[in-house]
């Protein structure tokens, strides 16, 4: 019997020596999805023709060719991921049925490697969530309890890699959305630095903040995703790079690297369990030679502010393009008032993608440009400083990726205030562009906690080597019961 739960490095390993046929492998990933995907509901689409695809990598290795370093791997892609072949909705009901005419880059760079779509995931809508609550076609459940959120916006990928539905995924990152659900679904979560991915074919939320990024069951595997997508994009100007490669670093260990354990994030607000696993987690890489000490960020504290002020009104410029002449109108003196304009939303989008479009047609307008949109960007440029400054003294910071233990479906799912915070511990790294990565580390109370490194910009192989080593350390036995 196949067995699909290996890594992806090991099944490039038994691909490569012949003991594993793409065929069979994609074979076993199907069957699992149509056995246990009506229950989980990770994916939003699956891909018969993935069949097709794993039988003709078989035939080029059988020829002597080379299928490329993912050999047939069978992955899963977030809804907002352009692909040419296949619907990408955003999970709204605004692109359902939409198959772009064009493939993202990271894509196509993906599947230009060998690799095998068998299916999009499921995600909150166009991305604005950190449950999968969102999405206009159902929740995901997390695999670690089918009662519990499996965290989001790319929960379904996290939830579809911990199932054993694809061997790994990507997902996008704007505040967490990589991290929060690997951490949730106990499974590796990276985040790059901003521009080491390109953008192109990523639907966009927030453009000065979002990344694609891996979700595996290993850090190596992170590092074989990387390897395959990362790097300059003549589609992106943004993008920056190469620094790597990835993989060939990752045995580097942490001995002599300095760690900050963020002051912040571990107190305050942050569930005991949650914040004792962080601590221990310091404390076991200390033992591998590492010198850990607590580092004060205080502008962390305003960071989800900022955040929502920010990716709020970048999501208003860019979701105008679906609808403008009716989304573009919540402007001062356009006479539509703000209950109304939010029911005029909700008629289309679901609700957080519409508290977030009114947010952002307020924020930037005049009498209120000043009050909130100014005083986020300084808020960012003061957090950018004091990261900075930190990674002046430490190698890498720690802290929880989380601060609460995963929560049940539909226990916050009408409070947004409560929701926001989730992210606390996250979006530091996507307002200063820093690479981070979610490591599963424990389960407290049979519900997983995942520890967040954070590393300086462009030391993406670094964090890598840091994360595989907290990973060697890590108290998590096995995948979800």
């Amino acid at each position: 019997m196949t067995d699909i739960g290996i890594s992806a490095l090991e099944y490039v390993e038994g691909f490569r020596s012949g003991s594993i046929s793409a065929e069979d492998f994609v074979a076993a990933t199907l069957e699992r999805i149509r056995g246990i995907d009506g229950d989980l509901h990770a994916l939003v689409a699956v891909r018969e023709e993935a069949l097709d695809e794993a039988r003709r990598v078989d035939k080029v290795a059988r020829s002597g060719g080379d299928p490329g370093p993912c050999c047939g791997m069978p992955v899963t892609l977030k809804d907002n991921i352009c692909t040419a072949d296949t619907p990408t909705t955003c999970c709204s009901r605004m692109l359902e049925g939409y198959v772009p005419p064009y493939e993202a880059t990271v894509s196509a760079r993906l599947r230009g490697a060998g690799a095998v779509l068998v299916g999009k995931t499921n995600m909150d809508e166009f991305a604005m969530g950190l449950t999968t609550e969102f999405s206009a076609f159902g929740p995901t459940r997390n695999p670690w309890g089918t009662d519990l959120v499996p965290g989001g916006s790319s929960g379904g990928s996290a939830a579809a890699v911990a199932a054993c539905e694809c061997s790994a995924s990507l997902g996008s990152d704007t505040g967490g959305s990589v991290r929060n659900p690997a951490s949730f679904c106990s499974v590796v979560g990276f985040k790059p630095t901003y521009g080491l991915l390109s953008r192109h074919g990523l639907i966009s939320y927030a453009n000065s903040i979002e990344q694609a990024g891996p979700l595996t069951r290993t850090v190596r595997d992170a590092a074989l995703m990387l390897d395959v997508v990362a790097g300059p994009d003549p589609m992106d100007p943004t993008t920056v790079g190469p620094c790597g490669p990835y993989l060939a670093g990752t045995e580097a260990g942490i001995e002599g690297r300095r760690v900050g354990i963020i002051r912040e994030m571990v107190g305050d607000g942050v569930d005991g369990a949650v914040a004792s696993a962080a601590r221990d987690a310091a404390s076991r890489l200390e033992g591998l030679g590492a010198s850990c000490s607590e580092v004060s960020i205080e502008a962390a504290r305003y960071s989800v502010a900022a955040y929502y002020v920010i990716t709020s009104t970048e999501a208003g410029s860019n979701l105008a393009r679906f609808d403008g002449l009716r989304y573009g109108a919540a402007r001062e003196g356009s006479g539509l008032a703000y209950p109304d304009y939010l029911e005029e939303a909700r008629s289309l989008l679901g609700p957080e993608v519409a508290r977030r479009m009114v947010l952002g047609a307020l924020v930037p307008s005049a009498g209120h440009a000043g009050r909130y949109f100014l005083k986020a960007q300084k808020a960012r440029g003061a957090l950018t400083r004091e990261v900075a400054a930190a990674f002046k003294e430490f190698d890498f910071l720690l802290s929880p990726t989380v601060p609460v233990l995963p929560f049940e479906l539909g226990s916050r799912i009408d409070d947004p205030v409560s929701l926001f915070l989730v992210d606390a511990n996250t979006v530091a790294a996507n307002l200063t562009g820093r690479p981070a990565v979610s490591v599963p580390y424990d389960i407290r109370d049979g519900r997983p906690v995942g520890v967040q490194l954070m590393a300086d910009s462009m030391r993406d192989a670094d964090l890598l080597a840091a994360a595989r080593a907290l990973e060697g350390v890590s108290r998590v036995e096995g995948g979800p019961p």
